[in-house]
């Protein structure tokens, strides 16, 4: 196993532990209590995940250590820090003020991944060759979820989490409209003439 699927790998193993943290803070802030040492190790658990992606994948494409286990595990990695984070996040409160991520928000970052994973498998099912390229609008929808996440976990209330979710949406609703778009073109259903649209 590369060094990069290990990071890889320590990043899936700090997903059960920044879960069991962030819940913590969140009950004992249902209580009353708010025992803000579990807050701030469930937040550094968290920056510690993310940071593991992306420099397992610097270390892998630098040090050549790609790997199938890394390329399979990696998606996952990501996928299940993300969306653990955004639902403990949205239904557990993190402070004063109703200081959580709004549902509304949470339904429409899965709804984007649902449609993606959708696509995939169609693609799949009709034995089309999965050729998904990275877009600016997902790198720009994965940074500003990273920054409604950072917003709730460090409590900044003087703006409530529902503003960096709006601006988030937008780029969420772009990047999904596009991975479409990829998916259409594989599949044949847009015409040569809007190929390069």
């Amino acid at each position: 196993m590369t060094f990069a699927t290990k990071l890889t790998v320590l990043r899936l193993l700090l997903v059960p532990v920044f879960a069991f943290l962030a819940i913590s803070y969140g009950l004992s802030t249902a209580a009353g209590t708010p025992d803000e040492t579990l807050r701030w190790a469930a937040f550094w658990v968290f920056v510690t995940a993310a940071a593991t992606d992306g420099i397992d994948g610097l270390i892998a494409r630098h040090f050549n250590q790609i790997s199938e286990l890394g390329a399979f595990l990696d998606p996952i990695a990501d996928k299940a820090l993300m969306l653990s984070t955004l639902l403990i996040l949205t239904f557990f409160d993190w402070g004063v003020e109703d200081c959580r991520i709004p549902l509304w928000f949470a339904v429409l970052v899965v709804l984007r991944d649902s449609v993606i994973l959708a696509g995939i498998r169609v693609m799949w099912s009709a034995r089309k060759k999965v050729e998904i390229r990275p877009h600016w609008t997902g790198k720009v929808c994965t940074f500003f979820l990273f920054v409604v996440l950072g917003w709730v976990m460090l409590r900044i209330t003087d703006l409530s989490p529902a503003y960096p979710c709006a601006f988030a949406a937008v780029f969420i609703l772009l990047s999904m409209l596009q991975y479409i778009r990829q998916g259409m073109r594989i599949m044949n259903w847009i015409r040569d003439s809007e190929r390069n649209a």
